[in-house]
């Protein structure tokens, strides 16, 4: 049987493909499992940035519901906890970029697991989509924390209610996602996103995404303060050093993630 999680290392990029493409590469419990499995794999130091992407002519339809309504399946309480919610986390915490692209349909927990990646890209013919009202659940996977934050609360709540379909150029628009590409370029100009990233000051940038989810919860003057205490340690990696470096010396930085 296929993998359900494709992984490769390729220019300090850890790539990571869904790999139910018969299935829209829905998740069942094995696909989560694996992806949390993958995401600390990405941990290691040879790993720079991380690019998430799906097989086949969806990035994740979300949810495989044959296994919600499964009586031998985990459950919906399990679903959650113990699928989406680590996975969630585990791009968070991740001290590297993750960047999402959309290659195709990304539907319910699919395109809430994508919107809380760090950089977020899609092909043109890509597509969003909050599900969730369609069959009485409500968005999971973290999207009533991201979306609002995204595009406002009150088109966000429409999308969610309504369940309306986001072309990949509205959703650019809107500021749900960073870029969309055209559909023959999407794959060279989404890796090349995570390629630039993985040569960049890696420590500093994990600082960068620790900042940016700390002001979600905190104030002006709390912020600061966190920007302060962050910036001291930027200040004392080797890739501060050598960017400072290079620029007096007028040439391009060699930076090593330390």
């Amino acid at each position: 049987m296929a993998e359900s999680i494709l992984f490769s290392i390729e220019e300090g990029v850890g790539k990571i493909t869904l790999n139910r493409p018969d299935k829209l590469n829905s998740f069942n419990r094995e696909m989560a499992l694996q992806l949390q499995a993958v995401l600390k794999e990405c941990e290691a130091p040879e790993i720079r940035s991380v690019f998430l992407t799906g097989a086949g002519k969806a990035f994740s339809a979300g949810q495989d519901l044959a296994e919600v309504v499964d009586p031998e399946g985990p459950g919906m309480a399990r679903i959650l906890s113990e699928h989406y919610n680590p996975i969630v986390m585990g791009i968070r915490d991740l001290k590297k970029p993750v960047v999402a692209a959309v290659n195709g349909v990304a539907a319910g927990a699919g395109a809430n697991i994508a919107l809380g990646c760090d950089i977020v890209v899609a092909a043109k013919s890509a597509s969003f989509i909050q599900a969730f009202s369609k069959i009485g659940l409500i968005p999971d996977s973290g999207g009533t924390f991201y979306l609002p934050r995204l595009i406002g609360h009150q088109k966000a709540s429409a999308l969610m209610l309504l369940g309306e379909k986001v072309s990949a150029e509205e959703a650019e628009r809107l500021g749900m996602i960073y870029q969309f590409y055209e559909d023959d370029q999407f794959m060279e100009q989404a890796f090349s996103i995570a390629a630039k990233l993985a040569t960049m000051p890696t420590v500093g940038l994990a600082y960068t995404k620790k900042a940016l989810q700390w002001s979600f919860t905190h104030a002006l003057i709390e912020q600061l303060a966190n920007e302060d205490k962050l910036q001291q340690r930027a200040a004392n990696t080797e890739d501060f050093k050598e960017g400072v470096q290079a620029f007096l010396e007028k040439r391009a930085p060699v930076f090593k993630g330390k």
